[in-house]
């Protein structure tokens, strides 16, 4: 039985990733691209309920006003009744793109949280940041610090097979 001395360090416990360093670079920046992309888009989510429900409009392109009986080009309209004949809501198309991007940004989440091996708390704290306003873009910059940190930190651990 060998006991250590109290004064002695003991070793560095080897980091374990749960890929390459490589994989986790590109993780990484899977992970960048879709947060600033779900931020901004969350950006725009958050601007377009604020116009439909404080000010009862949407935003349109295309279609005839049906009051005046102009064609209507590009803008915010009112919504109900029908304003607007024809065209597109891109109020509608900012709901459902934010929507599937997030789940881009979750993937992105889970590929590189799995990969950095962190706890489930993290994962979490992450993927808030596709709900709340600038989270994401402020969790990005810091995420990307620690990894790249961790990554130098460690570089026992690139060679994984």
């Amino acid at each position: 039985m060998s006991e250590t001395a109290p004064n002695q360090a003991r070793p560095a416990a080897k980091r374990r990733y749960g890929g390459t360093h490589a994989q986790i670079r590109s993780a990484l920046t899977f992970y960048k691209a879709t947060s600033y992309i779900t931020g901004v888009m969350l950006l725009l989510l958050c601007a377009e309920m604020v116009m439909r429900y404080g000010f009862n409009l949407f935003l349109f392109a295309g279609g005839t006003n049906t009051v005046t009986g102009d064609a209507f080009g590009f803008g915010f309209a009112q919504a109900e009744p029908a304003a607007v004949d024809g065209g597109v809501n891109l109020s509608i198309a900012v709901l459902i793109a934010h929507g599937w991007l997030y789940v881009l940004y979750l993937m992105a989440d889970f590929r590189l949280w799995s990969l950095m091996r962190w706890p489930f708390t993290r994962f979490v704290l992450i993927a808030l940041g596709g709900v709340v306003p600038f989270l994401s873009i402020i969790l990005e910059r810091r995420v990307h610090r620690q990894v790249e940190e961790d990554l130098a930190s460690h570089p026992e651990a690139a060679k994984r097979y």
